[in-house]
């Protein structure tokens, strides 16, 4: 087999071979002094085994940690239940906590904490050290010299991005809600809004029944008597005998 002829069926056949992803200085040692080819070649390729794997159940993607034969989206979540051991479901804290780091490396616990409004757990950080999607990239210089986090090329591997500069804008995030019913996930203040929704509901229940009650009613203040004023009145008396006196007169 000439290799220059067979180019593609060589490339494609390591990928598949593979397993992983190949950068293109691994796919260029296949291949001997006198017949491996340029940079440019394995780049047209890679190219050409893209179109041909459009609109089909796998694709040739490029990941930070180079190319690969993969699943295709859409056909996925059928794929999927070839393996009895569903893959594990990450808490909502984790995933924010993962999301800081990737938008805000590098970033300290603290910081991430003060973002929040919550403490950080450790069993959150070790989880995401173990998947090596995170890790340690300096220390800030501040007292204490607390560590500072980025993200890994596993990351980027794990969420197929090629770069940072792939990741969505906050703006082209979707709604949290949206998010939450997608991953069935509970909000950490799901319980809290609920008690409030319990008082608010109780406060109006208390308020038509005090109104249905009468005894619960306020009576309203009765407007009090017109009294009469005892030196007006003793004022009006002695006029009317004035009267009476000069008419007898």
């Amino acid at each position: 087999m000439n290799p220059s002829d067979n180019l593609k069926q060589i490339v494609e056949a390591a990928l598949l071979a593979s397993g992983k992803a190949m950068t293109l200085g691994k796919l260029l040692e296949l291949f001997d002094e006198m017949e491996q080819p340029e940079k440019k070649e394995l780049q047209a390729v890679l190219q050409e085994l893209n179109e041909d794997y459009a609109n089909r159940g796998i694709e040739i993607k490029e990941v930070a940690s180079g190319w690969r034969i993969q699943v295709s989206r859409e056909c996925a979540p059928w794929v999927s239940r070839l393996w009895e051991e569903k893959p594990g479901r990450y808490s909502r804290a984790l995933m924010e906590t993962l999301a800081l780091i990737a938008y805000r490396q590098p970033i300290t616990r603290g910081e991430i904490e003060d973002i929040r409004g919550v403490s950080v757990s450790t069993h959150i950080m070790r989880t995401l050290l173990e998947r090596e999607w995170v890790r340690v990239v300096g220390q800030r210089d501040v007292p204490g010299k607390p560590s500072l986090y980025g993200t890994t090329r596993e990351f980027l591997d794990y969420f197929g991005l090629k770069s940072l500069d792939e990741l969505p804008t906050l703006a082209e995030i979707r709604d949290l809600d949206v998010i939450n019913e997608e991953l069935n996930l509970q909000e950490p203040n799901a319980g809290a809004t609920n008690d409030a929704a319990a008082e608010e509901q109780n406060t109006s229940d208390d308020l038509q029944h005090e109104s249905a009650d009468p005894q619960a009613q306020e009576t309203a203040p009765e407007e009090p008597s017109p009294q009469t004023d005892p030196e007006a009145e003793q004022n009006t008396l002695t006029a009317a005998d004035t009267d009476t006196d000069e008419k007898q007169t």
